[in-house]
């Protein structure tokens, strides 16, 4: 039997209809009304936020690196400019994914593998967000060319124009100048965030690393309009940058060529001083190195080559150098003599050709073996006779001698601008007990009067030493800037003065060593030859390996670079000194014969005009300075 056919309720369908319409209205303008206090929160309540967050998702702030200070010799001559360049830099955060940028770039580029691991490592270097980082310096017109051509596949790579560090004088001033480069993670961590943003070469060796703060300058800033992608668009604003202060060193760029040409191409190292200002004149290194692939970046191989030669050309021989000063401080001991009372200009000292002991059988040898008789201060000083020295430490003693010593700058930093130099060693008992745990043998103290033993010194403190002689113990300190942005140097820790009971033992200290090149005996008298004014000079000869008590010293039997050292030192006119040169020439075994003529070679270059004759300025004084040249001690 069928179902009954039920009629339809049009009423209860309309209701049913409304019902559903009511309730979709309600949530309809729930959800408006939602909508529209989530745009009256946004649009008036966090309008100010929101608007500075979109103007600077548009708008950029763009440090602008200041140009860094110039660098000029005392002659007004460029040793280190600025050289506009074309470089590649990669934004990190603009690269969709920058490692796979690095392989296309090395692709277009035709680049090696090596090159591509360089990039790598400066990509990963510590930055801070958003600044581009430079890959590749120096581009080609050609690769300039590659790269706009494959722009659409180098993300985030641009090319942009920017100054360089360059070095037109090569390795002549790597030494004194030094250079700059990359920063690394650790500098990033102590430098000024906001003065070095935008900035990518900081100094890391001489003049350019010590006055690194003066040269930098103040970095300025631009407001840029941007794009989606980051392209600038117009420029809003603009701070300009202060640019780095230009340094006038002392340095005269002619005297540096003449005293590398002195050197003969030997390991070694010169330095010369004006002594009554105490501007560095010369300062050689040898051998040198180019210090402008530094700047943007020496490959593996080349820094390595550097590295491991046994030539050592990245070592400043001037400042870093220690070596035994030889019979070269021997002025410095008799003035200590002199001043302590343990010795008078005329007593005298046998010397049978060695020296010794009381109650000791070991012999201190003179390098004369035969003897030279009795001998007094001058005679010492002329010979280079060690036995008197012997003698005179001892009665000195060690306790006298290494304050002495102090006095003169050893043991101790005596530049005022030198970063790299190194305080030398002045040893004294006190330093044997706390560095050895022994006690201090008197012995010792006899080497030490001939500048052997534990001393090391490096060759701008022997200059020093000689300019404090000239000065008659009148401290200024050496100096590598003559001015800053017009402005001189100031010491801000001077040394104090070297005063003697009697300022006459200066006098009898250069009157011997004028001796040693004046008088026919005299050990350099050969550099006397044809001079047009007097030099006051000291040999020495420094030992590399030790010689037994009864051997004598073999240059044949030994390595070439087991042989002594060559050391001069000098300064003339000796009655009113204009300059003071040290000399060391590594295993040149003979002061007097080997640095005493490279001495001569760097005096005459600088006194003498181009017709080989004393420049008036540098005759000897009137008047005054003739009457205290007149009353000078006499043999």
């Amino acid at each position: 039997m069928s179902q009954p056919i039920r009629l339809k309720d049009h009423e209860k369908d309309a209701q049913l209809v409304r019902a559903r319409v009511t309730i979709g209205a309600v949530i309809f303008l729930a959800l408006a009304c939602v909508l529209v206090a989530r745009m009256y929160y946004l649009q008036v309540i966090q309008h100010d936020y929101h608007s500075t967050l979109s103007e600077n998702n548009r708008v950029h702030v763009q440090p602008i690196p200041p140009t860094r200070g110039l660098i000029y010799d005392r002659n007004g001559i460029i040793v280190a400019d600025n050289r506009p360049s074309f470089s590649l830099t990669i934004t990190r955060e603009r690269a969709d994914n920058w490692r796979q940028t690095l392989d296309t770039l090395v692709q277009v580029l035709g680049l090696t593998e090596e090159d591509r691991e360089l990039f790598e490592k400066r990509m990963k270097q510590g930055r801070r967000p958003f600044e581009p980082v430079p890959v590749l310096f120096e581009l080609t017109e050609e690769q300039i060319a590659k790269i706009a051509v494959n722009q659409f596949r180098l993300p985030g790579v641009e090319v942009t124009a920017q100054l360089v560090r360059h070095y037109p004088m090569g390795e002549h001033f790597a030494h004194s100048v030094g250079y700059v480069g990359r920063i690394n993670e650790q500098e990033l961590k102590r430098l000024d965030p906001v003065n070095y943003s935008g900035t990518h070469h900081i100094g890391k060796t001489g003049v350019e690393r010590f006055y690194e703060p003066e040269l930098h300058g103040e970095v300025g800033y631009e407001e840029v309009e941007t794009n989606a992608r980051g392209r600038v668009l117009r420029v809003l604003n603009r701070t300009d940058p202060k640019p780095g202060k230009d340094i006038v060193l002392t340095i005269d760029s002619r005297l540096q060529a003449a005293a590398e040409a002195a050197l003969g191409g030997r390991r070694g190292a010169i330095v010369a001083i004006q002594p009554k200002t105490g501007e560095v004149l010369a300062m050689v290194s040898q051998p040198s190195y180019d210090p402008n692939p530094f700047v943007t970046g020496i490959s593996f191989k080349e820094y390595s080559e550097l590295r491991d030669s046994i030539d050592r050309p990245l070592y400043n021989r001037v400042l870093r150098g220690l070596y035994p000063p030889g019979s070269t401080i021997k002025p410095a001991v008799a003035i200590a003599g002199l001043d302590s009372g343990a010795t008078t200009p005329q007593a005298r000292v046998f010397d049978p050709g060695y020296y010794e002991l009381p109650n000791y059988d070991h012999k201190y040898r003179n390098w004369n073996h035969g003897g030279d008789g009795y001998v007094d201060l001058d005679m010492a000083l002329m010979r280079s006779n060690d036995t008197y020295f012997y003698d005179l430490a001892h009665k000195i003693g060690i306790d006298r001698l290494s304050e002495y010593m102090g006095k003169f700058g050893l043991g101790q930093k005596v530049a005022l601008d030198m970063f790299e130099e190194a305080p030398g060693l002045m040893p004294s008992r006190q330093w044997k007990r706390a560095t050895r745990r022994q006690a201090w043998f008197p012995g010792e103290t006899l080497i030490l009067g001939i500048g052997q033993g534990y001393m090391q010194t490096t060759p701008l403190q022997l200059a020093q030493v000689t300019t404090l002689i000239a000065n008659h113990g009148k401290w200024i300190r050496p100096h590598l800037a003559k001015s800053l942005d017009g402005q001189p140097p100031v010491d801000s820790n001077p040394m104090p003065d070297i005063e003697l009971k009697d300022p006459s033992y200066w006098d009898r200290a250069i009157h011997g060593m004028e001796m040693v090149v004046q008088n026919p005996r005299g050990t350099a008298h050969k550099i006397n030859v044809g001079a047009q004014y007097r030099i006051a000079g000291k040999s020495g000869t420094a030992q590399v390996v030790a010689i037994r008590q009864n051997e004598k010293y073999n240059s044949a039997a030994l390595k070439e670079r087991h042989r002594d050292h060559a050391l001069f030192v000098a300064f003339a006119p000796a009655d009113n000194p204009q300059i003071a040169v040290a000399v060391m020439v590594e295993n040149g075994e003979s002061g007097s014969g080997v640095a005493a003529p490279v001495v001569r070679q760097v005096l005459d270059a600088w006194l003498l005009d181009e017709q080989g004759h004393l420049k008036a300025e540098y005759a000897k004084p009137t008047t005054a300075g003739a009457t205290a040249a007149a009353t000078k001690v006499q043999p």
